[in-house]
């Protein structure tokens, strides 16, 4: 009797285990989900989890939660990665759920968050015409938490002697000097990338990510980053994240195992671009030579992605969404705007613009020629049919046209000033050129002041232009005190520390201590300008009119109903008297003007004197 009693809790046991084996739950192999989380109350309702894991392929994912559909499931080349794309109803609630993954006998569960979006329209309202950004390579600008400046795992170490080293420059230094920047003038800050860098040299500067979801902890942590913009927001700063669609970098963790073997272009082995950027409008160019161009590399540590794959299309897209809505972001700078394949950029813009319409995103396409850069900004009617949603490009035009200005000799004919005053005359070509990013230089050209030859009058020139014309002013950091690198146009050395931003420097342009006479007078100036600009609707909404130079004289007018600002040059090293009823149109019977630099009242009626190699910006009065 006994016997026959253990015989049956054996199999009562068999059975039972048998019954439960289909849902056994096995290790979870999966090390990475990408994005972290999502928010519920996106135009767009489809979410597309790379998910990465041992063997994930083999898996089969599904949801069970209110609202919430896995609408298909993508594989891959390599067997450790799933591609689900989950359709969110709008009834599906906030708060973390489970995706069950199945694998014949085994399955395990993922728990992922649905957040609600914000809907604080203050919170992503982009920057514009009444801004002026300061760009800020991080590793260069502070050094507000010496803790971070060497990480275990990172190899790239910190080294301030060597201009291509990491300095120690990161977010917390950013956000102890939110004031300068504030009282300066500024309006919004953009950032050079801070997303982590895991290069064995050079990686100071950011542009070689190798993860898209996390910031460098050399630079601070992703919650850093969302304090700086939070705090920025707080002074009345926006902050413009530096984004790279093109290209990682080499040690970026998926490298050793692509998710398909077209993720990287010429199957991940380096091959130069032909940088032929015109190919991109060129109604003659060859498919080869478009080829070349978008599917080159920048360099062999500059992996060139190939947004053509469609998963990795809708990876990127995310991930410009995510760090939008994470941070609360004020733009977008997009890095080599054509490099990237154009119809994936195209897609890219309207996915962030359809979900953030009053944001505003600048492109880089850096040519001389406004016919190429002008082929990107939204609105363009252009020959070939391609259609753009992005906002801004930067005026490259623009500031190559100044810098042969007020670096050229005297002209043969003509006058000094005909490249700027003419490149303005393209303007047409703009769908909408008040939106276009103006500047003297940034993180990638030689600094205005050694353009110049440290000339300081010329200097003065170029900042009134900038704060003064047409557009959204860029200044970088340290041009407000004339940050200089002579004799060479080394990227490390462009990008030198901000003086005071380290503890024990000798010289602090935070607080004026042991900087020169003509760097704190070129701080004031700009400081003057900036402060002027923020109230000067004019500056920001008024139209625009110029007068064709004569020798070294230029002459342009801001204004609009109630307001007119008149900005003359004299680029020349003798006096010049400038005839005023030339500009009667403008000015009609006004018969004063205040000196915005010095409060100087001035009448601009008969004949005005100009001083030698000087810059006047007139308020003009009844």
């Amino acid at each position: 009797m006994k016997k026959k009693r253990i015989f049956s809790g054996l199999l009562w046991l068999g059975m039972y285990a048998f019954v439960l084996l289909p849902t056994l739950v096995c290790a979870n192999p999966v090390d990475r989900v990408e994005p972290p989380f999502w928010w519920q109350g996106f135009e767009h309702k489809q979410l597309q989890l790379l998910v990465h894991g041992d063997g994930i392929a083999a898996f089969k994912p599904s949801v069970n939660a209110e609202g919430l559909t896995i609408s298909r499931v993508e594989r891959g080349d390599s067997p450790n990665y799933l591609f689900v794309y989950l359709d969110i109803d709008a009834t599906a609630p906030t708060g973390k759920f489970d995706i069950t993954f199945r694998q014949d006998s085994d399955s395990f569960t993922h728990v992922y968050e649905l957040r609600s979006k914000n809907t604080d329209p203050e919170f992503n309202t982009g920057f514009g015409s009444d801004d002026v950004l300061y760009l800020i390579t991080p590793d260069r600008f502070a050094n507000g938490d010496g803790s971070n400046d060497s990480v275990a795992g990172y190899s790239d170490l910190p080294d301030r002697a060597n201009p291509y080293g990491r300095h120690g420059g990161d977010i917390k230094g950013i956000i102890d000097h939110l004031d300068y920047i504030a009282e300066m003038g500024f309006t919004s800050i953009w950032i050079n990338p801070v997303l982590e860098n895991a290069m064995p040299e050079a990686s100071y500067h950011g542009y070689a990510t190798t993860d898209f979801y996390r910031v460098d902890p050399r630079f601070g942590s992703n919650e850093n980053y969302r304090q700086l913009v939070a705090e920025a927001r707080d002074k009345g700063l926006g902050v413009i994240m530096d984004m790279i669609a093109n290209h990682a970098g080499s040690g970026h963790w998926w490298m050793d195992d692509l998710p398909t073997k077209d993720w990287i272009n010429y199957a991940g082995q380096f091959h130069p671009t032909s940088h032929a950027r015109t190919t991109n409008q060129d109604p003659y160019a060859s498919e080869f030579d478009k080829h070349e161009f978008v599917s080159g590399w920048f360099a062999p540590a500059m992996p060139d992605l190939n947004q053509s794959n469609p998963l990795l299309a809708d990876y990127l897209i995310q991930n410009s969404i995510w760090w939008t809505e994470y941070l609360g972001l004020a733009g977008i700078r997009q890095d080599t705007y054509p490099y990237s394949d154009k119809v994936f950029m195209t897609e890219w813009s309207r996915r962030i613009m359809q979900e953030y319409p009053d944001f505003n995103i600048v492109g880089e396409e850096w040519s001389p020629n406004p016919a190429i850069v002008s082929y990107w900004q939204s609105g363009k009617k252009n020959h070939d049919g391609y259609e753009s949603f992005l906002p801004s490009v930067f005026d490259f035009p623009l500031q190559i046209a100044l810098a042969k200005v007020l670096t050229s000799g005297e002209p043969p004919w003509g006058s000094a000033w005909t490249p700027a005053y003419e490149v303005l005359g393209n303007d047409f070509l703009y769908p909408d050129p008040f939106n276009l990013v103006i500047f003297p230089d940034n993180h990638d050209m030689s600094r205005i002041y050694t353009q110049l030859d440290e000339d300081y009058d010329l200097y003065r020139m170029a900042i009134a232009y900038y704060l003064t014309m047409r557009g959204i002013p860029q200044i970088y950091y340290g041009t407000e005190i004339l940050m200089s690198h002579p004799g060479t146009d080394s990227h490390g050395e462009i990008r030198s520390d901000f003086p005071g931003g380290w503890p024990g420097d000798t010289v602090n342009a935070f607080t004026g201590d042991g900087l020169g006479d003509n760097a704190i007078a070129a701080q004031a100036f700009m400081r003057r300008l900036l402060t002027w600009r923020k109230t000067a609707d004019v500056i920001h909404n008024g139209h625009l009119m110029q007068f064709a130079p004569i020798g070294n004289v230029y002459a342009y007018f801001r204004y609009n109903e109630d307001d007119i600002v008149m900005v003359l040059f004299n680029r020349d090293r003798e006096t010049q008297t400038l005839d005023m009823s030339r500009f009667s149109e403008r000015i009609g019977t006004r018969r004063s003007a205040t000196d915005v630099i010095t409060g100087e009242r001035l009448s601009i009626t008969g004949d005005m004197v100009l001083e030698p190699r000087s810059v006047l910006v007139l308020e003009v009065d009844d």
